[in-house]
C-alpha cells in the first residue's frame, strides 16, 4: 500500500508539471499586453518600458518560466500584475468560496440522484424508469450557462423569491448549486440505476427476498450498500470536475470564487494570477482523483496488485 501510494503521488507531481508548463506558455500566446491594459491607451512608450522591467516581462520567456516553475516548487505564485500583491493571497480569499460551492453543489446532486436512480432501478421497464432516465438525459444536455440565467429569470426576476447574485446571504446558494449540480445529478442517478439493476440480480438479493426480509431492509441495506463503490468512485472524480466546472456558474451568478477572478484577470491578462488559478484547480482536481485512486485500492486489494 505505501509503495502504491508513492507511486500515485509521483504521477500526481509529474501531471502537475506538465499542466503547469502547459499554462505558462499558452496564457502567453494569448493575445495583448498586460502593460497596455494596465497603463491604458495614452501611456508613452517609456512608461511602458520602465513598468515592463518592474514586471519582469522584458525578460525572455525562458527566464521567466524558470522563475515561476522554482516559485511553484518553494509555494510561492508570484505577485498579482494588477492587484500588486501575492497571488497566493488572492487565491486563499477565493478558494474556499469555490469549494463550498462545489460541495453544496455535490450535496443538491445527492438529493436529487440518489431518489431518482434508486426509483427508476426498482421500477425497471416502466413508466417511472422511462421519466427518471428522461430526466437526467435532460440533467445531462442542459448546460450551465443557458441553466443559470433561466433560474434567475424564472425564481429572481419574475418570482422574487431568491437573490440575483452574490454571496451575502443562506438563500444565494441555491441557484448556484442547482446550476452546478443538476448534470452531476443526471450522472449519479444513471450510475446508482445501472449499479442497482446489476445487484438486485445477486444471488443473494433472491435469497434475501425468499427469506421474507422486508423491501426495506432489502433494497436500503443489502442492494444500496453494494451498489454504492462504483456511485463513491464516480462522486469523488466529480467533485474536481465541479471545482473546473465552478467557472461559468461564478461569473453567471457573480459567485466571488476562484473562478470569477480567473475570468477577470484573463480580461486584465494578468498572467501570474492566471497561471495560479488554473494550477491550483488542476492540482486540485488531480488530487482528488488521487485520493479517490488511493480509497478505491484500500478497499479493493485487486487494483494494487494490477498497478
Amino acid at each position: 500500500m505505501i509503495s502504491y501510494f508513492f507511486r500515485l503521488l509521483g504521477s500526481v507531481l509529474f501531471v502537475s508539471w506538465i499542466v503547469g508548463t502547459l499554462v505558462f506558455f499558452l496564457i502567453h500566446l494569448v493575445p495583448g499586453d498586460p502593460v497596455a491594459v494596465m497603463l491604458g491607451d495614452w501611456a508613452s512608450p517609456a512608461d511602458e518600458t520602465v513598468l515592463r522591467e518592474q514586471l519582469g516581462l522584458n525578460l525572455p520567456i525562458g527566464v521567466q518560466y524558470w522563475k515561476f516553475i522554482s516559485g511553484v516548487m518553494q509555494f510561492d505564485l508570484g505577485q498579482s500584475l494588477f492587484f500588486q500583491q501575492p497571488v497566493s493571497e488572492l487565491i486563499a480569499e477565493r478558494f474556499p468560496m469555490t469549494l463550498q460551492l462545489a460541495v453544496m453543489a455535490l450535496l443538491v446532486a445527492v438529493l436529487i440522484s440518489f431518489p431518482l436512480g434508486l426509483w427508476a432501478a426498482l421500477r425497471a421497464g416502466k413508466w417511472p424508469d422511462h421519466l427518471s432516465m428522461s430526466v437526467s438525459l435532460v440533467g445531462v444536455s442542459v448546460p450551465n450557462f443557458w441553466l443559470g440565467p433561466m433560474l434567475i429569470l424564472f425564481f429572481s426576476l419574475w418570482l422574487a423569491w431568491l437573490p440575483v447574485s452574490g454571496a451575502d446571504q443562506p438563500l444565494s446558494w441555491i441557484l448556484p448549486a442547482i446550476t452546478l449540480g443538476t448534470a452531476l445529478a443526471a450522472i449519479l442517478a444513471r450510475m446508482l440505476r445501472a449499479s442497482l439493476l446489476e445487484v438486485l440480480h445477486e444471488d443473494y438479493i433472491r435469497t434475501a427476498q425468499a427469506k421474507g426480509l422486508p423491501g426495506r431492509l432489502i433494497y436500503g441495506k443489502h442492494a444500496l450498500m453494494n451498489a454504492l463503490l462504483p456511485v463513491v468512485t464516480i462522486l469523488g472524480l466529480q467533485l474536481g470536475t465541479l471545482l473546473g466546472g465552478a467557472v461559468i456558474t461564478e461569473v453567471v451568478f457573480d459567485w466571488p470564487g476562484l473562478g470569477q477572478l480567473l475570468v477577470e484577470s484573463i480580461q486584465r491578462r494578468d498572467y501570474p494570477v492566471v497561471q495560479g488559478c488554473i494550477l491550483v484547480i488542476s492540482v486540485a482536481y488531480i488530487t482528488i482523483n488521487g485520493l479517490t485512486e488511493l480509497v478505491y485500492a484500500w478497499l479493493d486489494p485487486r487494483i494494487r496488485v494490477t498497478n
